[in-house]
């Protein structure tokens, strides 16, 4: 895991919003920051961070990224991370917690800022590892409510390099700095840690898959995967492209898990150069 100096992104200040609780879920405190808002005219790119990740994690990509494709920018931290309202110490994620927030959890949080249906139909998900995930199971469980997705590094199945890597950095989140250098990203390190890695190394999470939700999604997806990822292997996003319809894959040599940090002009041309055909 390559880690990000701390660095706020320089733009917009950071908002709280609040989704309002329903059956089975309390009120939720969501951290968010526009960028380039004023710009309504322009399309919406939503980006949706890793694991692991926040706001203040994205650093400054999703406005490098927007410059470069015209567009405006929905950055927010996920429940659990970031100032976020935090997970509880004694809740577990549920296996199925990455449907919960692609399904329920963004399309309250489009709802509360008030992005309208002719919005979300222009709109593009941005997601990163367990963020293009939730991506690609926005886009199948809402095939016209946006225009594509680019997913980095996404999971559709558990594989046994994920669970081997996710289990090394429980090893060094307790047994090296890396506790302390992730605390400058949550209110809450423990809470945003724990969460993700003990449902990712939870038994009944190997069962994990959404291959059989790809095929319900009909808009541009671009999905990238870096060889040198140690998270994740190429058939990832090989099973994306067999199986969802407009799915484009693109390599990296190199980049890891965070092609966006370690990667990002590459990346960046990959992304506009689909963005653009797909406008076309």
């Amino acid at each position: 895991m390559t880690m990000p100096s701390a660095m706020p992104m320089n733009d917009d200040d950071i908002r709280f919003a609040t989704l309002p609780a329903r059956e089975g879920r309390e009120a939720l405190t969501i951290e968010y920051q526009w960028i380039d808002a004023g710009a309504r005219a322009a399309p919406l790119a939503v980006f949706l961070h890793e694991g692991l990740g926040s706001i203040a994690m994205w650093r400054d990509w999703p406005r490098q990224l927007c410059e470069r494709l015209g567009m405006r920018a929905l950055v927010y931290s996920r429940p659990g991370y970031g100032r976020s309202t935090p997970r509880a110490h004694h809740v577990k994620w549920p296996v199925d917690f990455m449907s919960e927030q692609a399904c329920e959890v963004l399309p309250a949080l489009l709802d509360v800022l008030h992005v309208e249906e002719d919005e979300r139909r222009r709109m593009w998900l941005m997601g990163h590892s367990d963020g293009g995930s939730i991506a690609l199971l926005y886009a199948s469980a809402f095939p016209t409510m946006l225009q594509g997705a680019v997913v980095i590094a996404p999971h559709v199945f558990v594989e046994d390099i994920s669970v081997r890597s996710i289990a090394q950095a429980k090893h060094a989140y307790e047994h090296t700095d890396l506790r302390e250098k992730l605390s400058r990203y949550h209110a809450d390190v423990d809470s945003a840690f724990y969460g993700w890695n003990d449902i990712w190394l939870a038994p009944e999470f190997k069962a994990w898959n959404i291959v059989d939700r790809l095929a319900q999604i009909v808009c541009p997806v671009l999905a990238v995967q870096a060889e040198d990822d140690h998270y994740g292997t190429m058939a990832q996003i090989e099973t994306i492209g067999q199986t969802a319809k407009a799915a484009r894959l693109y390599v990296l040599p190199r980049g890891g898990h965070s092609p966006h940090r370690e990667a990002s002009a590459m990346l960046n041309d990959a992304i506009a150069q689909f963005v653009e055909t797909a406008r076309d």
